[in-house]
């Protein structure tokens, strides 16, 4: 185990022996780090937080502090970071709260770049990019592959389907359907992330269904739920069911739309 003598370790820390704490980093008593993560230097990890293998975390990242949410009480929440993510220069991710399950959860191989905030209570997936200084509020979902652009805010209990993008400067106040592509500062649904699905090697066909599948719920007649509900009745491509059943799962907010 590699512990630069500057750290402050707290009694009760487990930090596997290929770990490495750099200079002048503060793990608190309850942190469980795993193997061959590496901590750069002036990282802070507190409260109930464990950190997957292969993880490496940036200077001055805070990481498990309390939620910054008024009704939180001090009750036992904690913070669970999968395996082989980056996390870049001062970011934050804070812990669950007893409202929303009490714990906040981040999959595996995503890149958090500087300054982000993943809040209190958010579930993120795999792959997922954030790029600097986006803010993921409490409450939120975000499905694998998703990439969030720089400066853009996910409102609270949002929901973001797998392969959607969000665009630089970007507003996020409503669910976003798999594969979507939102932009504009208050945004809105502007087509399909066609770059996106290319580079995941989605067949030719697949890639025609999801735009046909994306006109129809532009264009049909009635609600945005109505033109869903057709469009699985319809449809025989596993990537439209997919976003189907995500606008027909339960959620407290409506989706973002085409205009």
């Amino acid at each position: 185990m590699s512990i630069h003598p500057s750290a402050v370790v707290e009694d009760g820390a487990q930090i596997d022996a290929s770990a490495t704490v750099g200079p002048f980093c503060v793990i608190g008593a309850d942190v469980v780090i795993g193997a061959d993560v590496v901590l750069k230097s002036h990282v802070v990890i507190s409260g109930q937080t464990s950190i997957g293998d292969g993880t490496v975390i940036f200077p001055f990242a805070v990481i498990g502090e309390i939620p910054q949410d008024l009704k939180f009480k001090g009750e036992a929440s904690r913070l669970e970071i999968g395996k082989r993510n980056r996390i870049r220069e001062h970011v934050t991710m804070n812990c669950g709260t007893e409202g929303g399950g009490g714990i906040t959860r981040v999959g595996d191989d995503n890149l958090f770049m500087a300054g982000c905030h993943i809040a209190h209570d958010a579930i993120l997936g795999n792959e997922i990019v954030v790029v600097n200084n986006a803010a993921v509020a409490g409450h939120c979902v975000i499905e694998d592959h998703v990439i969030i652009g720089g400066l853009s805010g996910i409102h609270q209990w949002v929901r973001i389907g797998r392969g959607a993008i969000i665009g630089a400067v970007t507003m996020v106040t409503n669910d976003v359907i798999p594969y979507g592509l939102v932009q504009a500062p208050r945004g809105h649904l502007d087509g399909l992330n066609l770059v996106g699905l290319k580079r995941r090697g989605v067949a030719r066909d697949d890639i025609t269904a999801l735009r046909a599948a994306f006109q129809m719920l532009a264009q049909g007649d009635g609600t945005f739920h109505d033109r869903a509900a057709r469009l699985g009745a319809e449809t025989e491509s596993d990537y439209v069911r997919e976003i189907v059943d995500f606008v027909m799962a339960d959620s407290g907010r409506h989706f973002l739309t085409p205009k």
